[in-house]
């Protein structure tokens, strides 16, 4: 009877689309895209699936709705922080994403898929046109706004998303194990190589071992924005 009671107050509640996918970012955060299910949600929300479509109208809008609300929380943490040059804005997107897309690890592949399969989706776009206005500010020769854009953009998408996947696969590892004891050993399986084979890995082993995911991010957009601007690409 308590349970009963319990979920006719939820049900009272009233379902907004912004609930559906407040909830539907909890489903993908807990289980990836194979535990956002409609029968999931409608559980959750103490509703029955007919009430969830007449809000979203299938799984793929509602992926597309919660990429779009954490992209705009991220660009909008962004925004509150008023960049002082081009720079920092570049910084701060590229620092946004990355802390988005390691919070949510599924988001890395939803806005893979959208760049690649539909660049033409405002999630896509929001993230385009918040790099590129700042590529056009550092003075890169608008006839190479949008490769220079597009390589910082596949950059920071590539590379959070890459952490995040490495993020998972360690809490995968187990009880017992660290992110500092998984680079200890393969930074002493790299400096057990064949020295003739692998000098270069060999000779790097210790940065592997020693390096933060997030400065090493930080150092790879500083990188890219150098380059940009000392020897701007040319589109032709």
């Amino acid at each position: 009877m308590a349970t009963r009671t319990r979920r006719a107050e939820r049900r009272e509640e009233p379902l907004s689309r912004e609930r559906i996918v407040e909830v539907a970012v909890e489903l993908l955060d807990a289980a990836g895209e194979g535990g956002l299910t409609f029968r999931a949600l409608a559980e959750r929300l103490a509703t029955g699936p007919g009430a969830i479509y007449w809000h979203v109208a299938n799984k793929s809008e509602l992926l597309d709705a919660a990429t779009d609300a954490l992209v705009a929380g991220a660009l909008e943490a962004r925004d509150a922080r008023s960049p002082k040059s081009p720079r920092d804005g570049i910084r701060a997107v590229a620092l946004g994403l990355y802390d988005a897309i390691e919070v949510h690890p599924w988001l890395a592949v939803q806005l893979a898929t959208q760049l690649s399969r539909s660049p033409w989706q405002p999630v896509t776009l929001r993230i385009f046109e918040s790099v590129g206005r700042q590529v056009g500010a550092l003075g890169v020769p608008e006839n190479s706004w949008f490769t220079a854009t597009s390589a910082l953009l596949h950059y920071i998408l590539g590379a959070a998303g890459q952490n995040a996947a490495n993020a998972v696969s360690g809490r995968a590892l187990g009880p017992g194990s660290s992110r500092a004891q998984f680079l200890d050993d393969a930074s002493k399986t790299w400096e057990a190589l064949d020295p003739d084979d692998y000098p270069f890995t060999r000779a790097v082993a210790a940065q592997m071992r020693d390096h933060d995911d997030r400065e090493q991010f930080l150092a790879g957009v500083a990188l890219i924005l150098t380059g940009m601007t000392a020897a701007p690409p040319s589109s032709a």
